[in-house]
Order: C-alpha cells, then sequence, then structure tokens
C-alpha cells in the first residue's frame, strides 16, 4: 500500500466518524476503520471488509493497552515524543496485517531485549575509533620531534657560520691593525661575507643542497580518494567536482544592467484551481521598480501608461507624488531637488516605485487551466491530461508537474504535445512545453500506470513566463529635471508564476 494511500484514508476518517454514536466502526466502499476514542485522540485500525470485526476489536484493545506504557500523556505531543516506541510496540503486535498472540507483558519484554550482536558490533566499533586516535596521536608526536630536530639543525648551522666568520674577522683586524671596536667587528662581519659570497660564485652547487624533487606540498585530491569517487561514478552516482571560483565573482552575483536606467515590470500569479473546475484562489500582484546606476542621472521622473483593466489596483511609493501619478501618469518624487537612489552592488531589484493587485473569481482570466482524467480499467489507470491556454498570453517555459504513486518503472506515456521526464526519487512526472502561442493553444498527454486512487494524481503544479502583463503598464518615456536630452532606458516586462495549482 502506497504511502499516498495511507494518507488519504487517513484524511477521510474525521468525515466519516460521527459525535454520540455507539458503535466503534465504520464501513466504506472498500474498507472498514475499527476504532476507539483516548481522551481528545482516536486509535484508528483501518482493514479491509472481509476481515474478523472480533479479532479486530481484540487487536484494537491490545494496542489500546499499549499506549499508556509508553505515553506519559495521552495528547498529541506525548504520542509525538514517543512515536518510535509505539511503532516498535504495534510491530510486535501486527505482523504482516495479523495479529500475534502476545501479551502487554511480552510485547514490553521484546521492545527491551538486548541484541549480543549489537554489543559486539558497538565494541568493535569503538575500538577501531580508539586506534585511530592513537595512530593520529603517534604521527602528531612524530610531527612535532621532526620539527624540533629541523629546527635544531638550522640554529647549529648558523652557528657554525658565525664561528668560521668570526675566525676571519679576527685574522683581518690583526693583518690590518683595527681596533676590536663594534664598529671595526662590524666592517669585518661585512668584508668576509662579501669575500666569501664572491668565491662561491660560479661554483655549481653541490648535489646534497640540492633540494629533493617531489617531497614538496601537494595540494589537491589523494590517490585514495580519486580511486573512491571514481567507483561512485561507475555505480551511477553524481560526482560535482570542487570549482573554485574566479577572482571578482559570486555564485549569486547579478546581471550586470548595461544601461544607465533600468525600469522593470514585474506580475506574479497565484491561482488555486478546481479538478472539477472553477477558481478556488485568484491574485495577481505587480511592480514597477527603477535602478539607476550613476548619481547624476537621479533627477529624473518617469511617465507610464496603464490598461484597461478595471479590477487593477495601484499603489505608489510613499516618497511618491500621488497626485502627480493621478492625473498625469508620472512617477516622480515630492521633492523635484532629491534625486532617485542608485543601485547598490548585488541590488538587482532596484527601487520600487509602483505596486498594483488584481483579484478575480471569473475563469475567463486565467491564462491556463488544466484537466486531468484518471481511470482504472483491470490493472492499470489510464490518465489522459489536458491543458488549454488563453489567447491573452503566449507562454514560455511551460513545466506541468503531477505527482504519481510509487512506482517502481517510469509510467507508458503513449502521447503527449511537448517532452516529459520522470523524476523517481520525488515520483513526480513533469510535462513541459518551451513555447504556447497560436499554433499550440491545446495539447494532451496520455500515460498508463499500475491501479491508483485518483487523488493520488493532485495537487498538479504549473510554471510558466510571459512578457505580457495584466495590468498594461508600460514605461513611455524618461523625462530629466535638469533639462537635457532624456536619458537612455531599458524596460523589462515579465509575468510570473508563484503559486499556481490544481487541487
Amino acid at each position: 500500500m502506497s504511502r499516498i494511500r495511507i494518507e488519504g484514508l487517513l484524511a477521510a476518517f474525521p468525515k466519516l466518524v460521527g459525535t454520540g454514536k455507539q458503535h466503534t466502526y465504520v464501513e466504506t466502499e472498500n474498507v472498514r476503520y475499527v476504532y476507539q476514542p483516548i481522551e481528545l485522540l482516536y486509535l484508528l485500525l483501518v482493514t479491509n471488509k472481509q476481515s474478523n470485526i472480533v479479532e479486530d476489536l481484540g487487536t484494537l484493545m491490545l494496542l489500546s493497552k499499549l499506549v499508556p506504557e509508553y505515553c506519559f500523556s495521552l495528547d498529541e505531543e506525548g504520542i509525538s515524543k514517543s512515536a518510535f516506541e509505539l511503532i516498535f510496540a504495534f510491530d510486535e503486535v501486527i505482523s504482516l496485517g495479523h495479529k500475534e498472540n502476545v501479551t502487554v507483558a511480552q510485547v514490553k519484554q521484546y521492545c527491551e531485549m538486548e541484541s549480543h550482536e549489537e554489543k559486539l558490533h558497538k565494541l568493535v566499533l569503538q575500538s577501531k575509533i580508539n586506534e585511530t586516535k592513537d595512530v593520529m596521536k603517534r604521527k602528531a608526536s612524530e610531527i612535532d620531534k621532526s620539527k624540533i630536530e629541523k629546527n635544531r639543525v638550522e640554529k647549529g648551522g648558523f652557528m657554525s657560520l658565525q664561528s668560521m666568520g668570526s675566525g676571519r674577522i679576527d685574522s683581518s683586524f690583526s693583518d690590518l691593525s683595527i681596533s676590536s671596536s663594534g664598529s671595526g667587528s662590524g666592517m669585518g662581519l661585512a668584508i668576509d661575507i662579501d669575500v666569501y659570497s664572491s668565491k662561491s660564485k660560479g661554483r655549481q652547487p653541490s648535489a646534497a643542497t640540492a633540494p629533493p624533487k617531489g617531497l614538496g606540498m601537494q595540494l589537491g585530491k589523494s590517490q585514495k580518494t580519486n580511486q573512491f569517487l571514481e567507483s561512485l561514478k561507475a555505480e551511477g552516482e553524481v560526482i560535482y567536482e570542487d570549482v573554485q571560483p574566479k577572482v571578482g565573482q559570486t555564485k549569486s552575483s547579478p546581471p550586470v544592467p548595461s544601461d544607465p536606467i533600468t525600469l522593470t515590470v514585474e506580475e506574479k500569479i497565484n491561482v488555486t484551481l478546481k479538478r472539477d473546475g472553477g477558481v478556488s484562489n485568484f491574485d495577481v500582484q505587480g511592480q514597477l521598480s527603477l535602478q539607476i546606476l550613476n548619481q547624476e542621472d537621479g533627477h529624473i521622473q518617469v511617465q507610464i501608461e496603464t490598461g484597461d483593466e478595471p479590477s487593477v489596483l495601484f499603489k505608489t511609493h510613499p516618497n511618491m507624488n500621488k497626485e502627480l501619478f493621478a492625473h498625469d501618469n508620472i512617477l516622480g518624487l515630492k521633492d523635484p531637488n532629491r534625486p532617485f537612489p542608485t543601485g547598490q552592488v548585488g541590488d538587482a531589484a532596484g527601487v520600487g516605485l509602483l505596486k498594483w493587485r488584481m483579484q478575480s473569481a471569473d475563469e475567463s482570466k486565467v491564462p491556463l487551466t488544466i484537466n486531468c482524467w484518471p481511470s482504472v480499467s483491470g490493472n492499470a489507470t489510464y490518465v489522459n491530461i489536458e491543458y488549454e491556454a488563453s489567447n491573452m498570453f503566449d507562454l514560455q517555459n511551460v513545466v506541468i508537474s503531477m505527482p504519481l504513486p510509487a512506482l517502481s518503472q517510469p509510467p507508458s506515456v503513449s502521447d503527449v504535445d511537448g517532452e516529459w521526464r520522470y523524476d523517481s526519487r520525488n515520483s513526480i512526472l513533469q510535462w513541459s512545453i518551451i513555447l504556447i502561442d497560436d499554433s499550440n493553444r491545446s495539447g494532451t498527454m496520455e500515460f498508463v500506470v499500475p491501479p491508483a486512487d485518483p487523488s493520488a494524481f493532485f495537487p498538479i503544479a504549473v510554471q510558466f513566463s510571459a512578457t505580457n502583463t495584466y495590468s498594461g503598464v508600460k514605461v513611455v518615456s524618461v523625462i530629466p529635471l535638469k533639462g537635457g536630452p532624456s536619458p537612455k532606458f531599458s524596460q523589462r516586462t515579465q509575468l510570473i508564476t508563484d503559486n499556481y495549482q490544481v487541487v
């Protein structure tokens, strides 16, 4: 039984159980719910209708005796804290769908029993950990000793050089009849070092003094690590190599605008459609944003035009001149001498000038509707899914994601307008259409899966984008307040989905 099937049965139980009834079971077309109230909660046993209800009541009674044994409080919090203990105890009572002949005392004894193999495994694991720690300590001590020995060698060589230099200095002083004052010793040391260095010039270094090759510190992965990664790749795992970012680049760096002024019109649509038709929620929220690169271009006003949609409600920024926008559709600051702020590094959205919102219950305003028809026939479920797009927008990068019951192999897709992909990890079938325009306002996909409940294919999530908006907001021009030609600007317009689904 799949997880979605279990969740569906549990979700239907509160609707079936009533208040003030004497019996403690409810039957549906396929299953029987046997339950027992425990304070504010229910202990529920789901069986098929062919099961012996007397044995089911006995099983339920035994389970109800186990709950107080493992839970300190019979509320939701107490049950959640002891969830794993209850699962282990219930597993001792029910095996492969049938009740075991056990008592409460036996269940407690089975759950508390210790495993000799587990103890032995823990002892072996702990011994390996201790052995690894000892090896690490020995290696660390060896490294410290090598460092100390290296320092001793370096200090000894320096002392021998000093003694050799002092001897030559004394002989030079005796030959030149110079007093051994501080300045004279310093001069003699300088002369001797120059003479020694001049003698060594032109002489080939000995092999003993040459640095050994291949003994320097090497960066990168070891051979064992590479072998381990190769074995993972051979098993089909996807390995992502570490890539160092280049200088001046970051992972989340936004695209740098090329124009001095950029205006962005963006709308986000939230739609919840009913599987049997109709709109449960339709909400569109939009914003006009301004991004300026240079401070000298900040003294401007923006002339816009709006569409003829009466249900769109506009709201300007508190610093905007509301009367100027209401009469002339011009967005400007209350203080004309104050410039607009320039965009900061990483601020791709810019400054919000205008916001609007649109809500409706009219299904004709929905840009894309989805119809899903699952039908069970024999040992298979045949699913037909269809999309219908309105003429208002040309939709781009459309992705329709449908949940599927847990499958051992991908679904059998017989017909599809576009491309499909099955995500086995999340059990989701994705239907992709690059562009929906006048040539393909409708499309279908058909596939077959093993028998499943129709509710297992919902909710269906939809993603898309468009270059038109509901509000019809467009930037007509940018007006400079300090005279001169109109500055160069670019405009971006997009409609994207925020939460679009069929439930």
